[in-house]
């Protein structure tokens, strides 16, 4: 059951080497359930990791999604230390990545650290967060 009150039925955790339209790495319940629940309802294939660690074990796992959207501010693992692990790891470093804060940092401040990626500010502008996730992959429902 979501926060919203709503039972979304959830697909099985993907297997080995099964691409996802997206891997949301955040660590507010609140906010994963609720952008996570609203991809699926807009047909995308959205898998969840609450922290970076989490994130890398999942990708080490074989999950390969087509975009990593990444929190910067999160417990155990930050964004900053996922991202730098990502970039080093020759298998993950080529998965774009789009930057999903509330922290206060510039997106020139992100980008110096990141390398070329999208930046939005939490409350998510959903629109302009499906017209990236548009450009880069078709939602899972019409992939099929």
């Amino acid at each position: 059951m979501s926060r919203s009150g709503l039972h979304v039925l959830r697909p099985d955790r993907p297997g080995p080497n099964r691409t996802v339209a997206a891997l949301l790495v955040e660590d507010d319940a609140a906010i994963s359930d609720s952008l996570s629940e609203a991809l699926r309802e807009d047909g995308w294939d959205v898998e969840t990791a609450a922290n970076g660690r989490d994130a890398l074990k999942v990708l080490r796992e074989g999950l390969r999604p087509c975009v990593i959207f990444l929190d910067l501010m999160m417990p155990v693992m930050d964004g900053w230390d996922f991202r730098h692990e990502q970039l080093r790891d020759p298998a993950l470093k080529d998965i774009p990545v789009v930057v999903v804060t509330a922290a206060g940092f510039s997106r020139e401040m992100i980008r110096a650290q990141f390398g070329k990626v999208d930046v939005f500010p939490k409350p998510v502008p959903y629109r302009q967060l499906l017209e990236i996730l548009s450009s880069i992959s078709p939602p899972a429902s019409s992939a099929a």
